[in-house]
This record gives C-alpha cells, structure tokens and sequence, in this order.
C-alpha cells in the first residue's frame, strides 16, 4: 500500500458554528443544540438522552445539519483536552443544529479522500496530538479550523483502499451502535416500569391497598438525607490520574478512567457543579470527582435510582449552577414498603444485567476498532485487494 503525506487543508474545509442565544436553551424543543460533550473521547456520537440541551429561537437554516453530517470538536473545557478535534456524525436529519464550539466539515477533493476514512482519521491519535499541540488556553483549550487544516497525515493513494479501511472501522461502529440502541430499550423499559408501579401507582396489588393523600398504606414519604444522604465525591487532580477500568464520574456522565475506586460497588451518581441534579447509576466501582455527590453503595438500589431520577432537583446556586446538599437532603421521596422495593429489584434488576453485558461487549469492541484504527491508517496491516 502506497501512504503520501498530505495536509488536511488540502482535502477537506471546516466551517464555524452559529452562536445560540442562551436565553432560547430548554430542556425539551424539537431541535437538540450540540455541544463537545457530545463526543466521545474515542470519537462519535455521545447522546445524552433526557440531559440533552435543546434551542427554542430562531436561528439560521443552514445550521441545521443533515444525516451524515460530520462535526469536529474546537472546544475542551478540560486541559488535556481528551476530545478537542475528535468527530462524530449525525445519525438524522432536522433534529441537531450546528453549535459555535463545534466545525463542520466538507471535504473537498473526493478524488484523494474518502469521507469515511477521514472520519476516522480524524479519531487517530496522532492527528489528535497535532491538534491539542497547536491549541490556545491554559484551562480551556481551543482549536480553530486554520489549525486543524494545517495538521499533516499519511494517507494510502488508493481512495479505493482508503475506502475500505473505512467500511471495515464501520462495521465494529455498527455493532456498538446496535448494542447502544439495546440498552436503551432496555433503560426505557425499566423507567416505564418504575413509573407505572410508583407513579401511577399501578403496583401489584394495588386495588387492595388504600391510597391516603396520595400515599398508599405501609408506604412513607421521607427525606432524601434519611433514606440515602448524599456523599461528597473526591477531586482527582491532573497528576492523580491514571488510566485504567474505573469509570471516572462527573457531572455529565463519565469523564475519563482510573484505576482505582472511591466506591467498591454499584452506585448512584448525582451532579452537584455544572449539569446540577443530573442522576447516573454505575453498574460496578467507581469514582466520583468533586463535582458531583454519591449514594454509597449499600444504600444503592435501582428504586431509589429513578426515584432521584424523577426529582425535580433545583440549582441553588445563581452563579455557578449547584446543588446544596442541604436541600436536596430535604426533599421528601416515596418510600414504598420493603416487598414492594424487593419485588421493583426483582423485575428490572436481569434487564441492569442485560445491559451490563452489553456494555461490556461494548468495551471489548471499542477496544478492538481502536487497536486496529491506527494500524489500519499506518499501513501496518494491509486489508484484501490493497495495493
């Protein structure tokens, strides 16, 4: 296989996204606003579900992006800056709209770049390094796209074989894709069920229990701090980190990997800087940074998981949206009897399994397409039919 090394500028154009007013952010709408933090460190789409943040103004046509659409990330709030210049793709269209942190890219030559294969190598470390070494910011980290056209990459000649290095990627984002959609019809089913059971208050049994004050007899409302206080996660500082199988958790979700735990065993997760009230649940160990609280683990069950899920917990902080664990302690959960909390664990605990599996097959893929990713794009293994 023949490699050239070109520019990127030479092949491809990044355009800037739309500022957004703030004041049209929502948290439902019809079109979902697109941040950094809707890319994976990896690479690719990371969709937040119901933590989406969503634009209700009006704003230009043509930053509503179309399926296919390839996105680059020019902002990281975090100083290693583990996802700046990483992509993703839009999976449909009318829905996402094109944010000012974010380029999109157009190629421009398809006759020396394959529109998949440059996805790809837009995810490879090398090309990665080039682009935080040339980033501006101490603490936030920025790219332009003048910088990420002036990185240089080898590529193979043959758009053919380019191609092909691109569909093979493909295929190992198509099964982790698939098992994506999986686990969310897995979460989805438990939530349905959780609200049919203590919202609805459809429980089995329920036509032989009374209901007083909208409390079902043997059951209590109690406040958070009695049933499962909150705990302070731990900060981990730049040069504490390390990387291992730990999930690292922050507010939005896991922020990196460690390799070790705060928390020996499943848990809850809830943001207290940032994205303030957001619930999480981690099916093994884990660590939660400073920026978010922690249920221990013994405390931990899938109940009490969309119970505080369905919190409508409030910033108590005006400047810097927060969570005081104060009052959130005071807010007041149903608290449903013992076999009725038992019988919840019963039913949803083999779909948590399910999904736990899933992950795992999840890792094991990602870890295989990034194994092969730069050795496919270094020549170093060869696909049929290279030349």
């Amino acid at each position: 296989m023949k490699l050239e090394t070109i520019r990127l500028g030479e092949v491809m154009d990044v355009k800037h996204g739309y500022p957004f007013e703030s004041e049209f952010y929502a948290d439902s709408g019809e079109y979902i606003l697109l941040t950094p933090g809707n890319c994976y460190e990896t690479g690719g789409l990371r969709l937040k579900g119901d933590k989406e943040k969503y634009f209700t103004g009006e704003f230009p046509s043509e930053y509503l992006l179309n399926e296919g659409d390839m996105l680059v990330v020019m902002t990281d709030l975090i100083n290693r800056a583990p996802i700046l210049g990483g992509s993703f793709l839009i999976p449909e269209s009318n829905k996402y709209l094109h944010n000012q942190r974010l380029g999109l890219v157009k190629v421009t030559d398809e006759a020396r770049i394959d529109r998949m294969f440059l996805y790809y190598l837009l995810n490879t470390h090398d090309y990665r390094g080039q682009v935080r070494g040339s980033a501006s910011g101490a603490t936030v980290r920025h790219t332009s796209p003048d910088r990420i056209k002036a990185c240089r990459v080898r590529v193979p000649k043959d758009v053919g074989h380019q191609r092909r290095i691109g569909l093979a990627l493909a295929a190992y984002d198509t099964l982790i894709e698939n098992n994506r959609r999986r686990m969310k019809l897995l979460e989805d089913a438990a939530r349905l069920l959780y609200q049919e059971w203590f919202v609805r208050l459809r429980f089995p049994g329920h036509e032989r229990v009374r209901i007083r004050s909208g409390v079902p007899e043997g059951w209590e409302a109690k406040p958070i701090g009695e049933s499962a206080p909150f705990h302070y996660g731990k900060a981990l500082k730049e040069n504490d980190r390390r990387d291992g199988t730990v999930p690292v958790y922050g507010s939005s979700g896991i922020v990196g990997w460690h390799e070790k735990a705060l928390v020996d065993g499943p848990g809850i997760v809830v943001g207290r800087k940032g994205n303030a009230g957001s619930v999480f649940w981690s099916d093994s160990p884990f660590w939660p940074i400073d920026t978010v609280y922690y249920v221990a683990s013994e405390a931990s069950t899938h109940y009490l998981y969309h119970c505080l899920g369905q919190v409508p917990f409030q910033s108590t902080d005006v400047a810097v949206p927060g969570l005081n664990r104060t009052y959130a302690h005071s807010l007041k959960i149903l608290w449903p009897s013992g076999t009725m909390r038992d019988e919840f664990e019963f039913a949803v605990r083999p779909m948590y399994q399910q999904m736990t599996k899933l992950r795992g097959m999840n890792s094991k893929l990602r870890a295989a397409r990034d194994l092969l990713l730069p050795r496919l794009m270094s020549g170093e293994i060869e696909l049929a039919g290279a030349s």
